[in-house]
């Protein structure tokens, strides 16, 4: 008997035990499962909506971003377009304009010319009869003094 009365009762420790397990642990297992539950009610469930929400949120202002920066590339592929194409007008009313300013020009240099050719022609024929009204006077004053000075040699009056 002394071996099954030494099997029945608990060995007893001089130390004193690290975990005493009785009725305390199940109060203090309902008491943690309850403040899981509280915590995650009103601690983590509104952490995790929020956190949601702003994931949701930001990526919402991502795509409205890639959608504008899409929308910006668009709009000033069409402006470099239009600045391309109006540049290209320029250069041919440019052109165009140089074109006409040398037509113009050619006009008014043919214009120039033929007045200053009109002018030579009318000094020219001017200067034509001048020429000749002055050698008539000249013959006359040269038959003058030739007979003057036929006179004045000869010492009586020549006749022409």
């Amino acid at each position: 008997m002394p071996l099954t009365l030494s099997l029945l009762t608990a060995p007893v420790s001089h130390e004193p035990q690290l975990l005493d397990l009785d009725a305390t642990v199940f109060v203090q297992l309902g008491l943690f499962l309850l403040v899981v539950f509280a915590l995650t009610k009103f601690l983590w469930g509104p952490y995790l909506r929020v956190r949601s929400e702003r994931t949701t949120r930001v990526e919402g202002y991502r795509s409205e971003a890639q959608r504008l920066e899409a929308e910006a590339d668009a709009r000033m592929g069409r402006a470099e377009a239009a600045l391309a194409e109006a540049r290209k007008q320029g250069g041919a009313d440019r052109a165009a304009a140089r074109a006409d300013a040398q037509a113009h020009e050619q006009v008014l240099l043919a214009e120039a010319q033929a007045d200053a050719q009109k002018a030579l022609r009318e000094a020219s024929g001017r200067l034509h009869s001048t020429l000749l009204q002055e050698r008539a006077k000249l013959q006359t004053v040269a038959s003058a003094v030739g007979r003057e000075a036929a006179r004045k040699i000869l010492g009586r009056e020549v006749s022409a």
